[in-house]
């Protein structure tokens, strides 16, 4: 059982008011909020030992240094990776795809390869394969789903064939909470020599993730998904392909040597981190992670999952509410639309409720051209949150229904 009034208090943004009503927060799914732990590591950082990384020999960038690599420590345990030269630091999930899409796809990617993605996909995880599948003359292909939003397996192992080069699939959809079975997705694309992209930005936070039992070659995740700060994301990468992959950008810290002549990379996994690194937000991502591992993934898992279920239920009973996208297996989301009613107007209306929700596309386009709508409304769960706001939330939509009668 979680303490959920000690977790709440140690988030402090959760305690104010919003147009005179107690903020309830669900839009965890665009970015989740911080613990004290995390917004205190990030002062003491700057107050303390602010200095540039890999850089000098003086004490400041010493300490530094170590927090960042201690950083990345963490997070290779937290991933069960087998070593620190697999966990890049990067931007975020989009840098850290667009990472892949670049430097992978001059290394391996060729004219008429295959480059596969899921229906429902964010746009970060299709506009990159676009991208790369212009510049080298490659194919884009569809995976599809059906009206559940779950993966049509049989369809997938119909797209794979000796041209696949490479799977990009999300482990949860952003859009619908939809839980993809990335283990068994991974192990169908290897048989056919496919590499395997996870986006994991709305799946780290909410489910145990072993990429060495998932088998992927390729883990992208944001750090303010998951409690950190913003501007700090990884790659998970196997080290074998890391080696082979050109660097995606060139500047200082990716180096061994530099001449006019010839420029010699430096090892990974500074190779691909060009440039000063957000090493603040990295030793935050590090503190969040720690304090996800003091409270228990698995406790956590277990209290969203009861949550996102209460959900379900209370929402089904409003009048001409439709859910989208019920696959079986979701992780703390969901979307909806209430009958002849713009989900931009209920979205409005529950702000000032103080309830925080998010309305239009989630960055999924396609997915929601595939049902034939303009977006939703969507409630997006963390372990902060509580049957008490879900409840809050059914009766504003109540008042909305009854606004619009």
């Amino acid at each position: 059982m979680l303490d959920i009034q000690k977790i709440r208090n140690d988030f402090p943004i959760l305690n104010q008011e919003i147009y005179g009503k107690s903020l309830i927060y669900l839009d965890n799914g665009a970015t989740t909020q911080k613990p004290n732990i995390v917004i205190d590591k990030i002062n003491s950082f700057y107050y303390k030992f602010n200095s540039n990384i890999h850089r000098a020999v003086h004490y400041l960038s010493g300490k530094s240094t170590e927090e960042y690599e201690k950083a990345r420590e963490t997070v290779r345990k937290y991933l069960n990776a087998k070593s620190i030269n697999e966990i890049i630091f990067t931007k975020g999930t989009t840098d850290a795809i667009n990472l892949v899409a670049f430097s992978f796809g001059e290394r391996f990617v060729e004219r008429d390869d295959e480059i596969l993605v899921c229906q429902t996909e964010h746009h970060s995880n299709i506009v990159p394969w676009q991208m790369l599948c212009e510049r080298k003359s490659a194919k884009l292909k569809v995976i599809p789903v059906n009206d559940k939003s779950e993966i049509i397996f049989e369809e997938y192992e119909k797209l794979l064939t000796k041209k696949t080069k490479l799977v990009a699939i999300a482990h949860v959809s952003n859009a619908f909470g939809t839980v993809h079975p990335i283990k068994k997705i991974t192990e169908s694309a290897h048989k056919v020599g496919s590499y395997v992209l996870i986006d994991g930005a709305q799946g780290i936070q909410h489910i145990k993730t072993d990429v060495l039992d998932i088998g992927c070659d390729f883990y992208a995740f944001s750090g303010h998904k998951i409690y950190a700060e913003t501007g700090i994301g990884v790659l998970y990468g196997k080290e074998n392909l890391l080696e082979q992959m050109p660097p995606y950008q060139g500047g200082g810290d990716m180096i061994k040597t530099v001449s006019f002549r010839k420029t010699v990379y430096a090892d990974l996994p500074l190779k691909f981190e060009a440039g000063t690194s957000n090493y603040v937000a990295a030793a935050s991502l590090g503190e969040a992670m720690n304090y996800i591992n003091s409270i228990g993934l698995e406790n956590i898992s277990k209290y969203e999952t009861q949550l996102l279920k209460y959900a379900e239920t209370q929402l089904s009973k409003i009048p001409n509410i439709k859910i989208i996208g019920t696959a079986k297996k979701k992780s703390s989301a969901i979307s909806f639309l209430l009958k002849g009613i713009h989900h931009y107007d209920t979205g409005a209306i529950l702000d000032k409720l103080g309830i925080a929700v998010r309305t239009g596309t989630h960055c999924a386009e396609p997915a929601m051209k595939q049902y034939g709508i303009t977006g939703t409304v969507r409630a997006s769960l963390s372990f902060y949150n509580t049957k008490e706001e879900i409840d809050a939330l059914y009766r504003g939509l109540l008042r909305v229904v009854r606004m619009f009668s």
